[in-house]
């Protein structure tokens, strides 16, 4: 990605370019006076500082301030230098990768309390479906042997999604120093959930033989969906974010290769 294709990504998002004013003008600024000013989320904030890390630096008292490369782009910010693509709208292939991550609707767990009842919603939904259908939740994938009840099979789901949530809590934090925003990262798992959430239902209507082949795509769009719940629930970058979901995906694999679970 050339100079000018990247300042158009960075300060594309008028978030970023409040932070780089913010910064230009007050030199130094805590974390917490960043986030009350800003008005958002612990990961929100996160993420976008991690997209401008390399304009940023932290000092020994871990208040940000903006590097000699921060200090040039704020200023041709403030000169209006600015290459003239960074007004250009959003290309089509841009505003489809945005719903493809459902970002405007994970973008509205910076206030999680307002989404949660969706989120919730939804895991209700994957975990009713999968009672009714009679498979067995497996996280990223389903058994269609279930030798359990209704009620177990629904809590099943649950306990999937509540364990996937615990999990990346601490590989986050060892991985990547993460802490906070736990409401609003469990908001967004809930979000991410809505692949696996709907199978079971097309399940019903095609027999395990012919509805698995469908069970990739729901597969891929799980994982998409969980690398932008970590980039909006903890504010990782999504390269970073991605990293996490392979491990997640990878350790699901293994656990049922290793029970003779997988089919």
């Amino acid at each position: 990605m050339d100079e000018q294709s990247r300042y158009h990504t960075l300060l594309r998002d008028p978030t970023r370019r409040k932070i780089l004013e913010l910064l230009g003008e007050q030199e130094k600024i805590g974390f917490k006076e960043l986030r009350q000013t800003l008005g958002l989320g612990v990961g929100t904030v996160y993420y976008h500082l991690d997209m401008l890390s390399d304009f940023i630096t932290q000092d020994k008292k871990r208040k940000y301030a903006l590097n000699d490369r921060g200090r040039l782009l704020y200023k041709s910010l403030k000169e209006g230098t600015v290459p003239q693509t960074l007004h250009m709208s959003e290309a089509f292939s841009h505003r489809m990768s945005r719903w493809l991550f459902l970002s405007p609707v994970f973008a509205k767990t910076v206030q999680p309390l307002r989404v949660l009842p969706i989120s919730i919603l939804v895991l209700v939904f994957g975990a009713v479906g999968s009672a009714l259908a009679y498979v067995e939740p497996l996280l990223f994938f389903y058994s269609p042997f279930a030798s359990f009840q209704f009620e177990t099979l629904a809590l099943l789901y649950l306990f999937n999604w509540i364990g996937l949530f615990l999990f990346s809590e601490v590989v986050i934090y060892l991985f990547y120093r993460r802490s906070g925003g736990e409401l609003q990262l469990f908001t967004c798992l809930g979000i991410a959930s809505f692949p696996m959430a709907l199978f079971p239902y097309l399940l019903m209507f095609l027999s395990y033989d012919v509805a698995r082949y469908f069970l990739l795509a729901f597969q891929v769009w799980s994982l998409l969906l969980l690398s932008a719940a970590y980039s909006f629930g903890k504010g990782l970058r999504l390269d970073k974010s991605i990293v996490v979901s392979l491990l997640v995906l990878y350790i699901n694999i293994g656990v049922l290769l290793a029970t003779g679970r997988l089919l």
